[in-house]
């Protein structure tokens, strides 16, 4: 059987941010998630350490079937000390850090195709300054040098430790308890393991992994990088399964989104924990918590949450928000709050549900085949039956039954030569 434990306790004071390292989050999901979700695709058995915001990453990984541990960073700091209260189940236990979201089971899954008493992962780099050196003779690795201890030939040594670790059971039960602090940060090294082993003539392998795939995120910077990476996998994943993208570079979606039947993405656009089926949403959109379904949405038109389009034209600069648009034309200008407006309804140009008097929120309902003429505005709570006419320019605060025109202008009043007057010019008549 296999056990995984994540190492996920630290502060991770070089991201800079009062919010713990593997909450941060990439594409709209926390770093742990990912490292979680790819684990469970190799065992049942998870074991996450933890310290940091103890509460806060609690709740955050509280729907996922895995035992949690509070690491005792006061008495046993690092990373052997994160091992120290963990219960060793597994026949092979495989160690993984929390701040490695772009690890990929299948990559993780070769460490257990390796017959040694412990399997460690390398990466060979191109420019492995800053790192240390891992030292493999006839396939055994010998050892784990620190830039600063390498002589000159380990200095050209190009595989380094990239930080994840897979033991048998029997390794760990005879060697955790024999690590010591004794060092200058006073922290139990779960290196110190790998040391040790090899004096005693333990196999020690190496398995080499992409870089990408195992890339630590340690700064705002290597977030974004990683962010790119993962996005980049997503959309990838969606367009081999039928999802046209122009200039797919220029285009987020984050890893909650999906895809039915033929859709087609516009360059520029930002799509988050949305359900798009057999639309097209045009550049430059931002759809955010909606479901989208036969429909065309944009250029630049912005669907905010909880709205559910069906049938629907949103044309540019038109902004939706907690509605359900049924078959409508809204084709620029707009702006559609906490409404609900049925099929054949055509908005204006410049239409306004008023939803919001400062204190609370209110419904518009709008039915079939309404037209609404420019410049309306719908105080809100309001309700237009069907086959209504709103003359532009009008303001409707009350309901409006079947058939009816609405129209509320101030009477138009011109004064004769007022231009000339004002400026002090010739009359000219």
């Amino acid at each position: 059987m296999l056990q995984i434990i994540i190492l996920a306790a630290g502060k991770g004071t070089r991201m800079k941010s009062p919010l713990a390292k593997v909450l941060h989050k990439i594409c709209g999901k926390s770093m742990i998630e990912y490292i979680i979700e790819e684990s469970l695709k190799l065992t049942s058995t998870i074991d996450i350490v933890l310290n940091h915001q103890f509460e806060k990453v609690c709740e955050t990984v509280k729907n996922y079937p895995a035992n949690i541990i509070k690491q005792d960073l006061e008495n046993f700091p690092g990373t052997g000390g994160a091992l120290k209260e963990v219960p060793i189940k597994g026949d092979k236990v495989l160690i993984l850090n929390g701040d490695m979201p772009l690890i990929k089971a299948d990559e993780l899954s070769k460490f257990q195709e390796i017959e040694a008493d412990i399997v460690m992962s390398v990466m060979k780099l191109d420019n492995p300054d800053g790192y240390g050196r891992v030292v493999i003779e006839n396939g055994n690795v010998k050892k784990i040098v620190e830039q600063k201890d390498a002589n000159e030939k380990e200095l050209k040594i190009p595989f380094v430790n990239a930080g994840v670790y897979l033991f048998k059971k029997e390794v760990l039960n005879k060697y955790l308890p024999k690590l010591s602090n004794n060092n200058s940060q006073n922290e139990y090294y779960l290196t110190d393991i790998i040391e040790m082993a090899e004096k005693d003539g333990l196999t020690i392998k190496a398995v080499e992994v992409d870089e990408e795939n195992f890339k630590g995120v340690n700064s705002k910077k290597d977030l974004a990088h990683a962010e790119e990476i993962m996005c980049k996998r997503i959309k990838d994943f969606w367009m081999k399964n039928g999802v046209i993208m122009h200039l797919p570079d220029t285009i987020y979606i984050d890893a909650y989104s999906s895809f039915e039947g033929e859709c087609e993405i516009g360059n520029g656009c930002v799509i988050k924990k949305s359900v798009i089926i057999e639309s097209e949403i045009r550049p430059l959109s931002v759809v955010e918590e909606a479901v989208i379904k036969n429909s065309g949405i944009g250029p630049m038109a912005r669907i905010r949450p909880k709205s559910e389009l069906k049938n629907t034209h949103i044309g540019n600069f038109v902004e939706v928000k907690a509605s359900k648009l049924n078959g409508i034309k809204a084709g620029h200008l707009s702006y559609l709050g906490d409404s609900e407006i049925d099929e054949g309804t055509n908005v204006g140009a410049g239409t306004i549900t008023c939803n919001y008097d400062g204190k609370a929120k209110y419904k518009t309902k709008i039915g079939k085949n309404v037209f609404i003429g420019s410049d309306t505005q719908l105080i809100a709570p309001v309700t237009i039956e069907d086959d209504v006419m709103i003359a532009a320019g009008s303001t409707v605060n009350k309901d409006v039954k079947k058939g009816s025109l609405a129209i509320s202008r101030a009477p138009l009043k011109i004064i004769k030569n007022f231009y000339y007057k004002f400026f002090g010019k010739e009359t000219i008549d």
